[in-house]
């Protein structure tokens, strides 16, 4: 007849043998998660630079991101927005939408949520989550991003630029169109 101190350490080593498998699958799943994540990231990245190649182009044969790059925004280069990363406006203030009211009233970060929005739309592609959102700005794909991203963007549905077709997915608002105006 097994012992009461045997049956447990029986049962302890059955568990200890459980978790260490549970332990090498969700390694092994974690390393396919920073692999796959990391695939994710660069289809993104291949998504938003084949969007600045198809961009339209002005007058002098720039597209938007180079004509931001080299014009001053006194010639009227005020409603084109850049790619890269700049300055938000301190405590930036969000206005409602309206017709005709221009992209360039916002601050360069809720800019380049629109432009990536504007993008999807012009591509035939559906709305974007903030992680996607993250992705195609070459941030760091982290809780903390995503967030602010988030606040951003719900503050641009409560304020009439974007829908949010189905919970955490954006798009541009009906009416609301490119950089240089909202019709």
């Amino acid at each position: 007849m097994p012992s009461v101190v045997g049956l447990l350490e029986h049962g302890e080593l059955a568990a200890r043998r459980r978790v260490d498998e549970l332990r090498e699958e969700a390694d092994r799943i974690q390393a396919e998660l920073a692999v796959v994540e990391q695939e994710w990231k660069e289809w993104a990245i291949a998504r938003s630079r084949v969007g600045e190649v198809l961009a339209p182009v002005d007058q002098t044969g720039q597209g938007p991101a180079q004509a931001v790059r080299t014009a001053p925004a006194a010639e009227g280069q005020a409603g084109k927005i850049s790619s890269a990363p700049g300055p938000a406006k301190p405590k930036s203030q969000v206005p409602v939408w309206r017709e005709g009211l221009a992209w360039s009233v916002l601050s360069v970060d809720y800019q380049r949520i629109l432009q990536a929005l504007a993008d999807c739309l012009r591509l035939h592609q559906g709305p974007l989550t903030c992680q996607e959102m993250a992705a195609v700005f070459g941030m760091d794909v982290v809780p903390a991003r995503v967030e602010a991203l988030r606040s951003k963007a719900k503050r641009l549905v409560a304020r009439g630029w974007l829908a949010e077709p189905a919970p955490g997915r954006f798009t541009l608002a009906t009416g609301v169109a490119g950089p240089g105006g909202g019709s």
